[in-house]
């Protein structure tokens, strides 16, 4: 029996019946807490890691001898990669997030441009403000769109619903889909910027001073990825002087602290890197884990097993 060693909090209990679907496999409950395995946990040849505070049982894995996978819940990998032995495949759970997070990123667009912060402002001040805000429409709006992995079409498939014009940019040309090397000239003429990419050493920084100058005056800057792809500082810069807006579920730091600029700043909306927190997300999430073990217990590399250098 192969074991798959799983997280006993209560977010993660569905991943147990899930799992517990799979033929051969025994499902072995542990606490991501604490700092030292029973002898049954130690015998895990998968490793499920809690989407919440994923990282809290990194060290446990050196307790693991017959270790062979360790799959994630998160869409991404790169928080895992430098710490997972070469040899051990590493998954993520690309997909089960695309329908919260592409909500979240059509919700925050249209908070900024239906001016949902400002109106709540003069709510609190009882003051009825017609004609006091400029609202703008989604509808003929250009949206480009950083990342064309499930979120990002996940993404675009619900501006286009509202009547924008989404483009979208991978790391490789594909059709229907622009390579990045083609950014620089895509970023002008679009109104709204999504960035939906995951964080590895093509995209760390890539929204630096320049390619934030290059957008559009009035633009909005959305990033439902990880916080070290924008340049906090310079996005800072852009907010201050009017030019610019966001709306941002991960920031660089993370958490923000409580003194930075970035909360004071007028046009920015900031969500607590909770995009994907709504009922339902860790049955997706865990679904698409299964497959992937399903993947790799037959013999075959997980589809969103990540591209690991070999040290």
């Amino acid at each position: 029996m192969t074991k798959v060693l799983v997280s006993n909090e209560t977010d993660d209990l569905v991943g147990h019946k899930l799992f517990s679907q799979l033929d051969s496999v025994e499902v072995v409950p542990y606490d991501p807490t604490t700092t030292e395995l029973d002898d049954r946990q130690r015998l895990a040849d998968i490793f499920v890691p809690p989407y919440r505070g994923t990282n809290r049982p990194m060290p446990l894995m050196a307790q693991m001898p017959n270790l062979k996978m360790v799959q994630l819940l998160a869409a991404g990998t790169d928080e895992w990669e430098p710490v997972v032995p070469a040899g051990i495949t590493l998954a993520g759970a690309r997909g089960g997030h695309a329908a919260p997070v592409s909500e979240w990123v059509i919700s925050a667009a249209l908070a900024q441009y239906r001016q949902w912060p400002s109106l709540v402002r003069f709510q609190d001040e009882h003051t009825w403000a017609h004609r006091r805000f400029d609202a703008d429409t989604l509808r003929g709006k250009k949206v480009l769109i950083v990342g064309a992995g499930a979120i990002g079409n996940a993404t675009a498939k619900l501006f286009d619903a509202f009547g924008a014009n989404s483009t979208l940019v991978a790391s490789k040309s594909r059709p229907g889909v622009h390579g990045v090397a083609e950014l620089p000239g895509l970023i002008p003429g679009h109104q709204i910027v999504v960035i939906t990419a995951p964080l590895n050493d093509g995209t760390l920084n890539l929204v630096d001073k320049g390619f934030l100058a290059a957008m559009d005056s009035g633009a909005l800057l959305i990033n439902a990825g990880r916080g070290k792809i924008v340049d906090t500082d310079a996005l800072v810069a852009e907010v201050q002087a009017g030019r610019l807006r966001a709306a941002l579920d991960v920031t660089e730091p993370e958490p923000l602290p409580a003194d930075h600029p970035l909360w004071s700043c007028h046009g920015v909306i900031i969500s607590p890197h909770s995009a994907r927190t709504v009922p339902g997300t860790n049955e997706l999430c865990y679904e698409v884990a299964v497959e992937q073990v399903r993947a790799f217990l037959a013999g075959d590399v997980p589809p969103n097993a990540a591209k690991r250098r070999e040290v």
